[in-house]
């Protein structure tokens, strides 16, 4: 019984698929449907019409003429190769994009911008090396006073100081008061290390502290990219910053 049916469900088949024939020319195979032909003919014909334009095109085609494609594709052994274009994202920034919420970001960001504050106020960025230096102007009214000008003379202090930014005593206050504080060698190497450690510490959190920054403001460019207001791409994103869009301005309700 399931046999007898598997046979009819199979002769059903054939029967939707193929076109009644004569049985002396089965032979021959396939007679297809003429739906069948129809939907081959016009893929056919379809084609052959792509094919046409596509000579015509390539005859019409100006050797001179510009194309903006030109800008990102090169010619490599006969074949166009498109450019690499350059990174827009690093994987850490893409990581953070991925995993994390810009509340998370921001948050990390703003305890990142208390520790430098924090920081700041305890090295005071003396003799920091990546900090602009200060200038100090004198004026004089002839060029005799230029000429015999010393900087050592003039602000009271031994010639040895004068590189200082800070600690600089005049030299009535070396006479008068005692050498106080640290004196041996070790110690005051010692303490320039520490320092100097704790500078390179800054410079760390500035720098993470800016990543962050670019991390959030690029998950919010995100986000906006979600609203279906019509917007233009004015700025690509780069590593350092996000994609710059201006939207159409909408009258609020």
């Amino acid at each position: 019984m399931a046999a007898a049916f598997r046979k009819a469900a199979k002769s059903r088949q054939r029967e939707h698929r193929e076109r009644s024939q004569p049985g002396f020319r089965k032979h021959l195979g396939l007679l297809e449907k003429k739906k069948d032909y129809k939907l081959r003919a016009d893929d056919y014909r379809k084609k052959q019409e792509y094919l046409r334009a596509l000579r015509k095109k390539a005859l019409e085609k100006n050797p001179d003429e510009f194309y903006y494609k030109m800008t990102r594709v090169k010619l490599q052994d006969g074949v166009h190769v498109i450019k690499e274009t350059k990174e827009e994202v690093t994987p850490e920034q893409l990581k953070l994009m991925r995993t994390q919420d810009v509340k998370y970001i921001e948050m990390k960001r703003v305890a990142e911008a208390k520790k430098i504050e924090r920081l700041k106020s305890e090295l005071h960025l003396l003799d920091f090396e990546g900090k602009q230096q200060n200038k100090h102007v004198f004026f004089f009214d002839t060029k005799k006073e230029v000429e015999q000008f010393d900087v050592a003379t003039h602000l009271r202090t031994a010639p040895e100081l004068v590189d200082r930014v800070f600690n600089r005593p005049t030299v009535e206050t070396l006479q008068k008061e005692k050498v106080k504080g640290v004196t041996q060698q070790t110690r005051l190497k010692r303490i320039a290390r520490e320092r100097q450690k704790q500078y390179n510490c800054l410079t760390q959190r500035i720098e993470r502290e800016k990543k962050l920054f670019v991390i959030a403001q690029k998950i919010q460019t995100r986000k906006d990219l979600l609203d279906k207001t019509q917007k233009v791409k004015v700025k690509k994103q780069t590593v350092n910053s996000p994609a710059i869009y201006k939207f159409q301005s909408r009258r609020k309700r």
